[in-house]
């Protein structure tokens, strides 16, 4: 019974944890190309750095200004139809702040024509009593 008791006090691994050291790692990447200029990299890669396109249904498509724009072709008239849209919409938000300051305006206009009436209608009633 005692060398039970015994058997069941002694951990069966021991009593502290004490990992093994993992060894050092590799280099990350064995290609030296990381250590190559930008030209070179271009030279021996082939590689061309430009703004992304795609061709889908046809359409030549190219990144531009955070936009992608039709270029089927060199097209000028997709280009122009761009321009147009962003014209349209910086007319679109001078034409609302006019329609706002017009409205700001016709308040104003009512608030005085209130005030004068209200004014004008004291000065009968002074007019009247004396």
């Amino acid at each position: 019974m005692e060398d039970l008791k015994k058997s069941l006090k002694m951990p069966l691994f021991g009593n502290t944890f004490s990992p093994k050291k993992t060894p050092p790692r590799k280099s990350a990447s064995l290609s030296s190309l990381h250590t190559l200029d930008r030209s070179t990299r271009e030279v021996e890669l082939g590689l061309e750095y430009g703004p992304p396109a795609m061709n889908i249904g046809g359409q030549s498509w190219k990144f531009e200004d955070g936009q992608w724009i039709i270029e089927s072709g060199g097209n000028a008239s997709s280009r122009e139809a761009q321009r147009l849209k962003k014209r349209n919409i910086q007319l679109e938000e001078e034409n609302n702040l006019l329609k706002l300051k017009i409205e700001i305006l016709l308040d104003m206009l009512t608030e005085t024509t209130v005030e004068y009436h209200l004014m004008e209608k004291e000065v009968e009633d002074i007019k009247i009593n004396h």
